[in-house]
């Protein structure tokens, strides 16, 4: 998959990108049926967000069979993730700091994890 820099998907679209990543490749029908049940959309609205997804070159239609559009996604989780981080931290000036804090006040990352970012970084600081 090719790293897309100006993918910026909405929640609903991010949600249908999931639902792809895990498919690998499918038709709108079976993302749609793949959703969630309490989460599930009508088939038209997962068709119009897929859709807007290939008009901003997230996914790309591989091969129709009978009436259906094979989609598979074309940017990773990875990228995308990339792309929504930067995005997010632009908010704060580029720094972190105010992300990661709320991570550890909120209890949502373990000294565990936050170790493991510090050895990251020390590594990174290496190459």
């Amino acid at each position: 998959m090719s790293a897309s820099p100006n993918v910026k998907p909405t929640r609903v679209e991010m949600e249908l990108l999931c639902a792809l990543w895990k498919l690998g490749t499918a038709s709108i029908r079976e993302i749609q049926e793949s959703l969630p049940e309490n989460r599930r959309l009508e088939y038209t609205t997962v068709q119009t967000v897929i859709y807007r997804l290939e008009q901003k070159g997230a996914v790309v239609r591989t091969k129709k069979i009978g009436n259906a559009h094979i989609f598979r996604p074309v940017v990773s989780r990875q990228s995308v993730a990339a792309t929504l981080i930067d995005d997010f931290l632009g908010v704060f000036g580029g720094s972190p700091e105010p992300f990661v804090a709320h991570l550890v006040e909120t209890g949502k990352i373990s000294l565990k994890e936050l170790k493991e970012l510090e050895k990251i970084a020390k590594e990174r600081d290496l190459k």
